[in-house]
Order: structure tokens, then sequence, then C-alpha cells
């Protein structure tokens, strides 16, 4: 089943997860609207996940379109995924992830009713299996944000759609050679720089967080480790950012002084576009260096 006119791309990249995109699967299956593509990157996984994909394209149950790439990342994966979509909108699901039966109709509804060239596209919610939000609601009065004014309203996670011919333009998210945990974010911060987004009140994804033999913390202190310039380069477009009031750029300096250290990159300074700022939180990003390289050795000496 193909159609290049659908509305919207729900994209999926995963690794190894045969598992639980069956889920994600039977969720689309179950959508009230089939104006959408879902669009699975498979970033070379070794599992049957490619067993799975052929099956349910051989079903026509929906749109599916399937590729499979190199291990690269899952950055890697989101510019093989916006380099393939030919819709007006499209949203990530993760393969853990599932979606409400009628979050592709409330979606396009939504568009439909308020969208326009005014909005990068819009903002739903996260919530748990038990429907409840991840972080509770936005308020009811809020029409529109840029995603990096977010933390005024909302506490917790949510979901982004975005118009494709905006990320297209921001696209590919470039990498730095060894670097998979680029966080791709980047190119939504990118269209954040450009337009703010609608804000709904809507569940669009439904999250149930998988166990992990470490902690989440622990798992991005590694992150900031093996990829010390693509985090670097994050936190200077976050210290670009004007509409980030100065203590979270301040913040963000921090952090970029460790990530250079971890990079060895000497030019620290003189890339900042916050130099006073970034000489003043030198000495914390010294001490977030040596705490990170601390709580990260016994899994760098795991992998090594």
């Amino acid at each position: 089943m193909e159609n290049k006119e659908k509305t919207l791309t729900v994209f999926t990249c995963t690794y190894n997860r045969a598992h639980t995109i069956g889920r994600t699967y039977e969720s689309m299956c179950r959508q009230t609207s089939q104006d959408f593509e879902w669009l699975v990157i498979d970033d070379g996984s070794t599992d049957n996940t490619s067993e799975l994909l052929s099956q349910w394209m051989k079903e026509e149950k929906i749109a599916i379109r399937y590729v499979k790439k190199e291990n690269g990342g899952l950055y890697t994966g989101y510019n093989t995924a916006i380099e393939h979509m030919k819709s007006k909108l499209c949203i990530a699901i993760d393969s853990d992830d599932f979606m409400p039966d009628d979050a592709v109709e409330n979606i396009i509804r939504f568009w439909n009713e308020h969208g326009s060239d005014q909005y990068a596209g819009l903002i739903g919610l996260d919530s748990y299996s038990n429907g409840q939000p991840i972080g509770g609601y936005f308020p009811e009065n809020l029409k529109s944000a840029y995603i990096s004014e977010l933390y005024k309203y909302h506490a917790g996670d949510t979901k982004m759609v975005h118009r494709v011919e905006l990320l297209k333009q921001v696209a590919p998210m470039e990498g730095y050679p060894g670097e998979k945990f680029a966080n791709p974010i980047y190119l939504f911060l990118k269209v954040d720089l450009l337009l703010p987004m609608l804000i709904t009140n809507t569940n669009l994804c439904i999250v149930e967080y998988q166990e992990a033999s470490d902690s989440m913390s622990k798992n991005i202190l590694y992150q900031y480790v093996q990829s010390p310039r693509s985090f670097a380069r994050m936190r200077l477009l976050n210290m670009s950012n004007k509409r980030i009031p100065y203590k979270m750029r301040f913040r963000n300096a921090i952090h970029y002084v460790s990530s250079c250290m971890i990079a060895k990159d000497g030019d620290w300074l003189k890339k900042s576009p916050m130099k006073l700022s970034t000489i003043l939180a030198a000495p914390f990003g010294v001490l977030l260096y040596l705490y990170i390289m601390h709580e990260t050795k016994k899994k760098r000496n795991t992998y090594s």
C-alpha cells in the first residue's frame, strides 16, 4: 500500500526492537484516519525487524515504507527519514511507544483548523499508559510557543509534529566521526529559530519507559563522553538563542566547557557566542567535566 499524498508521516527510527515494535505497528493499524504513512528507518538491526516489516507490508493494512541502513546512531535515522518524507507533516514515534487510536485524526484536524505558514507545526502531549500526561497539561489559553520557551508552561515530555518542508531546510544534521549519540532534537531547535509551534492538550503518544541496566542519568553522562563535539554544538546553539533566559544560557555554557574538555577542543572560547559568560562558567565546567569522567569511568572501562 503506497500513497504519495498522505498528510502525515509517522516515522520510527529503530534498532533491535523487534520485541516492542509490534505494539507500535498495532497502534498504526488502529488509527481512525488512514491519512498517514508509517516510515520505519532501521538503523542496522540484527534481530528479525526486517522480517516483521516485510510481513506487515504484505498485509497492506496501512501504508508502510521500510528503509534499512548501516548503523550510525539516532540522528542518522532522522536524517534518512527526513530525506524520504513526502508529506506535509511528520511526527516521530519511538519503536517502544505507540499512538492513541485517534492521534492521526486529531493531528490532521487540529492542523487544518489552526495551522498556517506562521507556525512550524504543533506540540501535543506524551502520556503514560493510563492516559495521564507526563508533566501535566499546557495552560488552556496558550495558543503557541517556541520550543525554547516550553519550560515556562510544561515540566514533562511533549510530542512534536513538524512541517516537513522546514525540517528539510535544516537537515541533514551533520555528525562527527565516531560520535553516534548526537541528539536529533538539534534539528528541532534549528527550526525553532524560524517559527513558533501551535499548542494542543491532545495526547499524541503513549510512552512506556524501558528498563535499563544503568540509570538514566548515567546513560546521558556516558553519551556526553561518547559524543562531546555533538553536545558542544547543541550548547552553542542554545547559547545563541536570545529567547532562552540568561540563567539557562549560562548553564549551557557550563556544559559547553565540559564538552569541549572531553573533546580536547582548545578553541572553546573562540567559538563561544558568550565569551565573558563562558569564562565565568569555566570553573563550573571543569568541575562538571571531572564529575562526568568519574561517574562514567566504570562504563567506559567496560566498553574499552
